[in-house]
Formats: C-alpha cells, structure tokens, sequence
C-alpha cells in the first residue's frame, strides 16, 4: 500500500472530514477522495462510509489508520535516529498554551533552547473554551493542555501524554477581607461568599461545583470571566471572591490575596500533548524537555 495514502487515511481518522484533510494538506477534496478510493482498492475492502453529509472511517479504516499511525511513527523514529547521527536539532516546531501557563513556563523554556543552531519555536495561545486539546494536535507539535486527569479522547487518539506539573487552586480575596484571618478556608467558610467565576463546565467552576455539593448551598455567582486577569482584578476592587491559580495570580500589592481550600481537591494538572509520531523528532523532544525542566525548575523557586 502506498504510504502517502495510509498517511490521508491517518488524518482523516484525526480530523474527522476531507475537507479539513484537504485544507490542512493543501489539496483539493477531490484529490483527498481520489486517493482514499485508491487506498480502498489497494485494501480490497471498505475504508470508509457515508456518515450524514461527510465520511466516516469502517471497521477495517479504523484499523488500517491505526496502522498508518505505527508506520508514521516508525518513519519519524528512523529519521530521527538519521538525525541524532548527522545534525543537531533544527527545523520549526510548535507549541500552543493556554494564557496562564504560557506566562508560567514560555519565558524559561524558550531562553532554554535560544541557543540551539537552526531551531525555531513558534508559540500561540489557546481558545480557552476549547471543548477538548486533542482537537488542537493536528495542526501543533506541542499542545499544553489543562485537565484533572487523562481524558478518555487522549487515549483513543494515541496521543504522548506528558505531565509538566500540578498547580494548588487557590481562594482569591480582597484585602481587608474577614477571611484573610485565616490561614486555609474551608467550603463552608466560602459558600455564603458573592463569587467571581468563569464559564460553567470549566476546570475552576467544577471546583465551585463541589463547594456547592459539600455544603448543600448554591454559590452566588455575581460575573463569570474567561480571563483570570479580569478576575483579579474584581476580586482587588471587593466585587467578589474567586478560585484561582497560585503561582500566577499576583498578590502582592495589587489589593487581593490568596487562601489554600481545604477539604476538596482544588489544583490542575498541566499535560503536554503530541501526535506520536510528532513525539519522536529530536527538535520537538528537546522544547518539550525544555517544558519539563522549566516546569521543575518554577516549582522548586514556588513550593
């Protein structure tokens, strides 16, 4: 079977149509059809079916995929391997973060490898309401993802998965507040409070979510922001407590202050994301060492 097919095939299965096949390869859709109609002769059966208006992959797709998946990345491992051999790192590799993070480890791990002959790493933010990272990891060699644990559509996709750290979630109030008194709150402390909050269905809010179980009440919810900054920002002029990152809210002098919960799980955990056959290319190991090692290297400045 031709290699270039099974690589359409491949895509197709991660991105779900032949038209984002195509804009992603720079085809046509007709080119795209074409050669997955050649695959399907060359297989001998079924690859794909109609699925309402676009295609969906068969039982043997799906395995004939996952196939070119291992083929992929038995490519990259013997070019890499080549490569160890005869050149440093080198090429363009890229990364997306969500805003927080990125201020958390980007500055680090970019200075990290700025030295390194004929490496670029182009950075970008994220949509912060991306329903899932996954879908990110066709287009980025590096996706730095937010998540409590391993979703379920990060195993079925085969993706590396890499644990870069765990930040504690914190309560952010307002100087002066009765509660700063203390030293670590509790959910009963904080459900009676008037909240800051973000999206519903987001990491911090399934934490509110629990406060709200554990104590039987329901939180008063006064603005909901996307941006922790905005958040601060509301929770320093007195409009509101807020649950919010440790190590990147500031507060220090800007008129807020933070508390540990206890009682309820409150951190989140940063993964790093990659295609495997993205994962084995020397450039892209080495930024996403660079992530660990500037992920280590904040929380031994911050614990």
């Amino acid at each position: 079977m031709d290699v270039r097919r099974l690589g359409l095939l491949r895509e197709l299965a991660q991105r779900g149509s032949v038209t984002a096949v195509a804009r992603a390869l720079h085809l046509t859709p007709s080119a795209v059809s074409q050669q997955l109609k050649a695959l399907e002769r060359e297989a001998g059966v079924p690859l794909t079916e109609r699925s309402g208006r676009g295609l969906a992959l068969t039982g043997p797709g799906k395995m004939l995929a996952e196939t070119a998946k291992d083929i992929a990345v038995a490519i990259e491992n013997a070019e890499s391997v080549w490569a160890d051999f005869v050149e440093q790192p080198r090429g363009e590799v890229t990364v997306t973060v969500f805003p927080s993070v990125g201020q958390m480890l980007l500055p680090g791990a970019l200075t990290r490898v700025s030295e390194v002959a004929g490496l670029t790493v182009v950075c970008s933010d994220q949509d912060p309401l991306l329903p899932d990272f996954a879908d990110l990891t066709p287009d980025h060699d590096i996706v730095v993802a937010d998540a409590p644990g391993v979703i379920r559509t990060w195993r079925e996709r085969s993706l590396e998965i890499t644990e870069l750290m765990r930040e504690p979630l914190d309560i952010a109030l307002p100087e002066g507040h009765p509660l700063a008194a203390r030293a670590e709150l509790t959910p009963a402390d904080v459900i009676g409070e008037r909240w800051i909050g973000v999206p519903v269905g987001l990491p911090f809010d399934r934490i509110l979510q629990r406060i709200e179980a554990i104590t039987g009440q329901q939180a008063d919810v006064a603005q909901r922001f996307i941006d922790n900054g905005i958040a601060e920002s509301m929770v320093a002029a007195g409009l509101g407590i807020a649950i919010l990152p440790r190590y990147t809210t500031r507060d220090h002098g800007n008129g807020l202050i933070t508390r540990p919960l206890a009682g309820v799980r409150s951190e989140r955990v940063i993964w790093a994301l990659q295609r495997p056959e993205v994962a084995v290319r020397p450039s892209v190991r080495l930024v996403l060492q660079a992530l660990r090692d500037e992920a280590e290297h904040f929380l031994a400045q911050h614990v």
